[in-house]
C-alpha cells in the first residue's frame, strides 16, 4: 500500500435506494408526470443504481458517508440536456433524488434535521477523496464529482456543524422553498429561449 492508502480504510455500504416519486417531484416542482415520462426515468434508475457507490470512509479519528454517482451518468445528463432541456432537467433532478435518497437510507438521522451538514475539509480526507477518485475541486469544499454527498457518519448533528453554514440560504433563515439542503451540481442552463418545465432546481 502507499502512503495515501494508509491513511484511511473504507467498507462498502449494501444500499439500494428505492425510487421516491414524491421526492423526484418536489425537486422537478411538478405534481405529476406522464406514464412514459415515469417509465423512462424509472428505466433510468435502474441503470444507474450500478454506478453508484456508497462508501463509509475512516480517517482515524472521522468517519465519513460518501456516496456519488460515475462521470458517465453526467454525460447521460449532459447529453440529454443538449437535445431538450426538459429532458436533461428531469435526468438531474432523478440523479440528485438518487443521491438523497440514499443518504436517506444509510443516515435516516438527515431526511429527519432536512440536512447533510458538510465535514471540514482535512488532509486525511483530502487524500481519502483523492484516492477513491472523488477528489475535492481545488481548495473549496466541493466534490469533482456532480452528484456526490460527503457528510459525517454515523449523524453528528445538522446546521450547527456544517463547513458551508456561513453561505447556507438555510443555516440564514431563507425560507425559499425551491431551496434543497443537500446541494448537488447542476448542468449548465438551457440555451436561450429554451427552458426546462419548473424552473432550475437550486
Amino acid at each position: 500500500m502507499n502512503e495515501q492508502q494508509n491513511v484511511y480504510t473504507r467498507e462498502g455500504l449494501p444500499v439500494r435506494p428505492v425510487f421516491d416519486m414524491e421526492l423526484l417531484l418536489g425537486l422537478l416542482q411538478e405534481t405529476r408526470l406522464g406514464g412514459q415520462v415515469v417509465e423512462d426515468l424509472a428505466d433510468a434508475w435502474e441503470r444507474w443504481l450500478s454506478l453508484l457507490h456508497v462508501l463509509k470512509l475512516d480517517t482515524g479519528k472521522i468517519r465519513y458517508l460518501l456516496i456519488w454517482l460515475d462521470e458517465s451518468v453526467e454525460k447521460e445528463v449532459d447529453e440529454a440536456w443538449a437535445k431538450s432541456a426538459t429532458e436533461g432537467f428531469r435526468l438531474n433532478a432523478l440523479a440528485q433524488t438518487m443521491c438523497m435518497c440514499t443518504v436517506y437510507q444509510a443516515e435516516p438521522e438527515v431526511q429527519d434535521a432536512g440536512c447533510a451538514p458538510a465535514p471540514r475539509p482535512t488532509e486525511a480526507l483530502r487524500q481519502a477523496l483523492a484516492a477513491e477518485g472523488v477528489p475535492y475541486q481545488e481548495d473549496g469544499p466541493t466534490l469533482s464529482r456532480r452528484y456526490a454527498v460527503l457528510t459525517h457518519f454515523p449523524f453528528r448533528g445538522a446546521c450547527d456543524i456544517c463547513v458551508l453554514q456561513p453561505d447556507c440560504p438555510k443555516a440564514n433563515g431563507s425560507t425559499d422553498a425551491a431551496f434543497h439542503t443537500v446541494e448537488l451540481g447542476l448542468p449548465p442552463l438551457p440555451s436561450e429561449g429554451e427552458n426546462p418545465e419548473g424552473g432550475h432546481v437550486h
